[in-house]
């Protein structure tokens, strides 16, 4: 809006302009600065606006606040992306609405169900994305985006975003599996490090090689976290199955595969993972795993952690291993959504930041957080792999040829996976057998989705 200088000038020059009939200059103010388009009057008739200048009058909009929530905003690239946005769109104002990550689904949930401000919803698990879309909450984006002219398939996850033909979000920032491996280890074994193309029994056996040593001083060559989706999403990674399946025999091959390497002390046991309360980071930064399937999201971590000296392993990168029979490059992983609350009353000012942040330009802006956007092409890519720490041959590790996601944009979704969960831990510390547990998973889900 103009200050009140900038309208008592105003006020002078239009009344010193009314003996020539003519208002000046207001055409060539700053979007900024004007509180709405001003069509200017010429005293030459054949001069005409110019269309560049009526193009952007049309983009103008009124100085307008959004709120968009998020969660341990502190961390990743939240800030840097709205200092970015403001100073593209400096007539809208984000305010943040910083909320611990443990309490953020509940309290978006109460958000907007209570009709709080909240025009941008900014979903962190998304299988709860169409939970949210099925109460209505989710505007379609499509309009926004056939007139916006944007192309979809530069997205990892767009499709998945399109529930019951409404693109209820636009993926703004994606995370998929690949292999961490710690190169000092490969180097004292006398092995060559892992290549891009490396099939999950390539993986076992590669780990059996890389074990040494014991008590404190053990090397272990792999490791599994405690996550049902460190052994459950190499098994839907071929794309052939989901979690939301009522048949899940097609898991066990890779839980067989983890009670072996448990049993032979490739990797550490599930039970001494979890009582000691032991994160994947850890073991790994300390130099004592020799291979870690985990997410991309680890990298920044681990430079983060190299560059300030908490770490000295001399790491690499490869894809993820993948099923026999399946082409190297498919991995699996999920999408992060941002999309408009249906009940905005900003919606027009929601969409530009929505399209900004998922945008070419909020993707560089992700990535040299050492994040990665929804656009991972080779620009994003060459951010990333440019990053001060980051290990050489990563850039060639990233190039996915598809990424699965782990847990399907469904109503069920976050229900099933909770009970996958449940039942996977019996497995793991040996409670009951592969094959009954993976029956009672088939009954719950069943039972969870109505079948």
């Amino acid at each position: 809006m103009k200050s009140k200088i900038v309208k008592k000038m105003l006020s002078a020059l239009l009344i010193s302009s009314m003996m020539i009939g003519m208002l000046a200059g207001c055409g060539s103010k700053p979007a900024q600065e004007a509180e709405a388009p001003v069509k200017e009057e010429k005293a030459d008739s054949d001069v005409k606006e110019e269309p560049a200048q009526a193009e952007a009058q049309e983009e103008v909009l009124e100085e307008t606040t959004i709120y968009v929530p998020h969660w341990d905003s502190s961390v990743g690239f939240c800030y840097d992306l709205i200092a970015g946005f403001e100073a593209e769109y400096p007539n809208i104002k984000v305010e943040l609405i910083d909320i611990a990550g443990a309490e953020y689904n509940n309290k978006l949930n109460i958000m907007l169900n209570g009709g709080n401000e909240c025009d941008v919803v900014w979903v962190k698990d998304p299988d709860i994305t169409a939970s949210i879309a099925q109460k209505g909450q989710l505007e379609d984006l499509t309009p926004y985006i056939e007139k916006d002219g944007i192309d979809l398939g530069i997205y990892n996850g767009a499709d998945a975003l399109n529930i019951d033909g409404k693109q209820v979000g636009m993926p703004i920032s994606t995370g998929f599996y690949v292999l961490y491996y710690n190169k000092d280890i490969f180097d004292a074994a006398g092995i060559e490090y892992p290549s891009n193309d490396m099939t999950w029994a390539d993986f076992e056996e590669l780990a059996g090689k890389l074990t040494s040593g014991s008590g404190n001083e053990k090397i272990y060559g792999g490791f599994l976290h405690t996550w049902q989706a460190c052994v459950q999403n190499w098994a839907v990674q071929d794309g052939k199955n989901t979690i939301l399946n009522t048949d899940y025999g097609f898991m066990k091959p890779y839980y067989e595969m983890a009670l072996r390497m448990q049993e032979a002390g490739t990797i550490m046991d599930y039970s001494t993972l979890k009582t000691g309360n032991i994160h994947y980071s850890s073991p790994f930064a300390q130099g004592t795993v020799a291979m870690l399937p985990m997410g991309s999201w680890f990298i920044a971590t681990m430079i983060q952690k190299v560059n300030e000296g908490e770490s000295t392993v001399n790491w690499g990168v490869a894809t993820l291993p993948h099923p026999e029979g399946m082409e190297a490059g498919n991995t699996v992983g999920s999408t992060t959504p941002l999309g408009i609350n249906s009940a905005s009353k900003n919606k027009e000012a929601a969409w530009k930041f929505v399209s900004f942040a998922c945008g070419e330009k909020g993707a560089k802006i992700i990535a040299e957080s050492g994040e990665f956007p929804a656009i991972l092409n080779a620009d994003t890519i060459g951010i990333i792999a440019g990053i001060e720490g980051a290990p050489e041959g990563v850039a060639d590790a990233l190039k996915t040829k598809g990424v699965v996601l782990d847990r399907p944009m469904d109503v069920f979704s976050a229900e099933v996976n909770q009970m996958l969960g449940e039942e996977h831990s019996l497995i793991m510390v040996g409670e009951k057998g592969i094959d009954e547990v993976l029956e009672e998973m088939g009954k719950r889900s069943a039972e969870i989705q109505g079948k």
